[in-house]
């Protein structure tokens, strides 16, 4: 295999792109290591007596990632998060209004092999997310596990994402006042072994807790697609049922998280790496469902997400607007009653959440 390698004379501007993202990648597969390496040489060195101070305020500190987390705008909004927004790029495209007095569980998919687009998104200020959905505030939710690694825990929270656990998501949906944001990605680590490029695999009929925290603090569901989240690396071929999926599912299984074996670019050559690749991230937030009863949701969240796919394929996004999605959310909905499906969307037909009149109906 003929090796393509980065030409010399490349912008300042992308080699500092590159660095950018190669430091959150290594951040991701390599810091908590480093950080649990650290507490296990002050050991061996005779040194532990420096980790009791910590130690002794992690105690007190241990659910902090239960209780909104610990966000610092000073780290979201240092410059090498803006350098690796503009490496693949990733751009926040809203399609509708949401109002700020209701709180609202971002149902974000694909999850892909790093989920870079929800992290571009929700974790740092140099997207569009502040100017497109003022008044608000995102928490992308990821595995408990996270946090508990010294260290390593307070570097992830400095950028915004809190736990997963039901005790978390109610924390952020029971805030009074509105305007807050459960970024949730429902995959999950399942979805992330299926983050093949030009393939969309998407578990969500298994996922069901998300639907309940909406009932139970009567918040707005808005699913969420990041297209070009799977295009980003490539796996080792690991279709159901071979002998490197049934491990990957058992080693998921035991330790709570899946383990893809993914590969894509270098850092000066095109070949092979850990790298990303250079694709562009779009992500799309979709239509505020506030359900009454949950049996619609799975069916429609699948149904917009096909569609938003299939969309995606033969048009650009520009080329959406209000119109094409409201009209086409009513056919589900018709069907949805023709098969005596048990459901209530809370307020009459799909409207918009902002106060201007809605668009003519039509389904493109």
């Amino acid at each position: 295999m003929k090796v393509e390698f980065a030409p010399l004379n490349i912008p300042l501007a992308r080699r500092l792109q590159t660095a950018a993202v190669l430091q959150w990648v290594l951040s991701f597969l390599l810091l908590a290591q480093v950080c649990l390496g650290i507490i296990v040489l002050l050991i061996i060195y005779n040194y532990w007596f420096l980790y009791i101070p910590y130690l002794t305020w992690l105690y007190f500190d241990w659910q902090t990632p239960e209780q909104g987390g610990r966000r610092s705008d000073w780290v979201r909004s240092w410059t090498i998060w803006r350098y690796f927004k503009d490496y693949f790029p990733i751009q926040l495209v809203k399609t509708w209004d949401l109002d700020p007095s209701h709180n609202y569980i971002f149902g974000f998919h694909p999850h892909g092999v790093l989920v870079v687009g929800a992290f571009g998104n929700f974790c740092t200020n140099y997207s569009e997310f502040k100017e497109l959905f003022p008044g608000f505030t995102a928490y992308l939710h990821v595995l408990p596990f996270w946090f508990r690694c010294p260290f390593f825990r307070e570097y992830l929270m400095s950028s915004g994402p809190v736990s997963v656990s039901k005790k978390s998501v109610s924390h952020v949906l029971r805030k009074k006042g509105g305007g807050n944001i459960s970024v949730i990605v429902l995959g999950g680590a399942e979805e992330s072994l299926d983050a093949h490029p030009g393939k969309f695999t998407l578990f969500i009929r298994q996922r069901k807790g998300f639907v309940k925290m909406a009932l139970t603090h009567g918040a707005y569901l808005v699913p969420v697609f990041s297209f070009g989240e799977n295009e980003l690396f490539k796996q080792i071929s690991n279709p159901e049922g071979s002998w490197l999926r049934t491990l990957q599912e058992k080693l998921q299984k035991i330790m709570g998280f899946a383990l893809p074996l993914f590969h894509a670019r270098g850092i000066f050559q095109y070949n092979f790496g850990l790298m990303p690749y250079r694709k562009p991230i779009h992500t799309v937030g979709l239509y505020p469902w506030h359900m009454e009863v949950p049996g619609l949701v799975f069916e429609l969240e699948l149904q917009l997400l096909v569609y938003a796919t299939a969309t995606w394929s033969s048009s650009s996004i520009f080329d959406l607007h209000h119109s094409s999605w409201q009209g086409w959310m009513l056919n589900p909905l018709s069907k949805a009653r023709d098969s005596h499906t048990s459901w209530i969307l809370v307020g009459g037909p799909p409207h918009p959440c902002s106060s201007d009149p809605a668009p003519n109906l039509r389904a493109d």
